[in-house]
């Protein structure tokens, strides 16, 4: 057209920027459309044109923007119509924000134009997405009662809405009322439903799913295939997804890089890392490009197998591909050199995290954390832990337990004592593990009475204690030669309903008769007897 001098007009350029948006080639777009702002005498945009670039940041996720696209378009003195109410609608549906979908399907009406389908539809959907299924509903019977027909979209809408919230029954019956309405499911509503079956759990559901779609003749696709088998693998159902994943290829459905993501992390997740990695080796045969989610994965094989070099050479892959390594895929390799007592390496990666930028979560804090305690760094834990509680990351048991090794390492004696004040309200919820290896350090500290008084809050405030509590209590106690404290505690293992062991009483009776007086070992040997008895007796009475 250039080449004749034949001028394109709006219609021409509304089409060239609605097939660069189908092309992802979203900048050019943009300039397109600012272009045609800027000569508005010979080419103006007119109501499609914003309506389209609308879409397009909706496809990016720039939610923000459509707003601004769509008061701009009222600016310039384009009237908007239902097209372009319903795409700003469906951009707020697809991030869940149905405040603000509510709010222009109301604007919809005030402006005189009737909601269509497209616009409950997508209201519906917003209800759906910010986990309201009740609301959805209400909007689907809204439908029926302003006498507007839900579609297909719109059923499997609904089925979605229930489905993404782990209300299994509910999507299904919503596939009975769809077909009695004389609307046949396709191979969506199968998809939506396979996803549901993997986030309630439901190994049988699954298979009936699979079963109907055979039964009404819907093909599975790529989209279909790759639910079914990260269904089955969220409920352990391994033998199944390897199946079906071989069902696929026998039936000329190329896998793709969803597809391989999802089984070699679900083999990750199983601990079937020789599976994964064979999986990964099949993905590389076909040339599939290895997506972000599949690194850490594959690290993460390769570490649980003692293949450092493999995980390394994957790590550097990433880089080059032009995949800039996220938080998990730090993570994944932290554990691996941590796991290969690589200690300095571990470390290393802490450094390499800040200069990306990249913000360390619970998770990668306490591999950190681990790695920085073995590779004899205990004081970097805390200046860790100080970051945490300046960025706000949540601090874990985990967590908790490296801050504890560290003070342990460096004998920090009031730093622990801070530690143990602002781990106080989670006193209730942390495990046993903890609680005895913050006993072990007080103790080992030789400060017994802070030992106990620590005891004393955990019990009261409702802490798991177990038989390795105690015997961390009558150790310390005994080395500090409170004989009296010693067998106190033993009378709280048999209260708790906790036996003693052999052990215990020997070492009692040991210290009784090398290292008090004559009276004092009497007095012990007295309390052990009686405390042997009652043990006995709550034996003969459980049985």
């Amino acid at each position: 057209m250039k080449g004749t001098n034949i001028r394109p007009d709006t219609t021409t350029l509304n089409i060239v920027i609605h097939c660069l948006i189908k092309l992802g080639e979203y900048a050019k777009a943009i300039d397109m459309f600012n272009s045609m702002r800027e000569k508005r005498a010979e080419c103006q945009p007119d109501i499609v044109t914003f309506t389209s670039i609308i879409h397009m940041y909706s496809v990016c996720g720039q939610i923000e923007n459509c707003k601004a696209v769509f008061n701009t378009m009222l600016a310039e003195g384009q009237k908007p119509n239902i097209v372009s109410y319903n795409a700003l609608i469906a951009a707020y549906a697809s991030h869940g924000m149905s405040k603000e979908a509510l709010a222009v399907f109301n604007e919809i009406k005030k402006s005189g134009f009737w909601p269509d389908i497209v616009s409950y539809t997508s209201l519906l959907n917003a209800y759906g997405r910010s986990q309201q299924p009740k609301k959805a509903r209400e909007v689907f019977d809204m439908i029926k009662r302003n006498n507007r027909k839900p579609n297909l979209v719109t059923y499997n809408a609904l089925i979605d809405a229930y489905g993404s919230n782990s209300l299994l029954a509910e999507a299904v019956e919503v596939l009975r009322e769809m077909e009695q309405d004389g609307i046949q499911p396709n191979v969506v509503s199968i998809c939506t439903l396979l996803a549901a079956c993997g986030r309630c759990g439901r190994k049988v559901k699954i298979d009936a799913v699979l079963s109907a779609a055979a039964q009404r003749g819907i093909k599975l696709n790529k989209v279909s295939y790759n639910a079914a088998i990260g269904s089955y693998l969220n409920v352990g159902e391994y033998d199944k997804a390897v199946i079906l994943y071989r069902s696929m290829r026998k039936k000329k459905v190329a896998p793709d890089c969803v597809t391989y993501t999802v089984l070699i992390s679900g083999c990750c997740k199983m601990s079937k890392y020789t599976e994964a990695i064979c999986f990964l080796d099949e993905m590389m045969d076909l040339n599939i490009p290895l997506s972000k989610e599949v690194y850490p994965s594959v690290i993460c094989a390769y570490s649980k197998q003692g293949q450092l070099k493999e995980a390394e050479y994957m790590f550097n892959l990433m880089k080059m591909a032009g995949c800039p390594p996220d938080v998990c895929t730090y993570t994944s390799m932290v554990h691996a050199y941590t796991a290969a007592e690589n200690w300095e390496k571990a470390c290393a990666l802490y450094d390499e995290m800040e200069t990306n930028n990249i913000l360390p979560d619970t998770i990668a804090c306490s591999a950190l954390m681990r790695a920085f305690n073995k590779g004899g760094q205990p004081s970097k834990v805390l200046i860790l832990a100080e970051i945490m509680k300046e960025k706000e990351i949540p601090f874990g048991d985990a967590i908790f337990f490296e801050m504890v090794s560290a003070c342990s390492i460096l004998r920090d004696w009031r730093t622990a004592m801070d530690l143990i004040k602002f781990m106080e309200p989670s006193f209730a919820v942390v495990s046993a593990g903890l609680v005895n290896q913050l006993l072990y350090f007080l103790g080992k500290s030789g400060k017994t009475e802070t030992m106990l008084k620590l005891f004393y809050k955990m019990v009261s405030s409702g802490a798991d204690v177990n038989f390795n509590t105690y015997s961390i209590l009558l150790k310390n106690l005994l080395s500090a030669g409170n004989w009296r404290k010693y067998i106190e505690v033993l009378q709280w293992m048999v209260d708790a309903g906790i036996q003693p062991s052999k052990e215990m009483y020997c070492d009692i009776s040991y210290f009784s008769q090398r290292s008090v007086g004559v009276e004092n070992a009497a007095t012990i040997q007295e309390r052990l007897e009686s405390l042997r008895g009652n043990v006995q007796n709550q034996i003969l009475l459980s049985r």
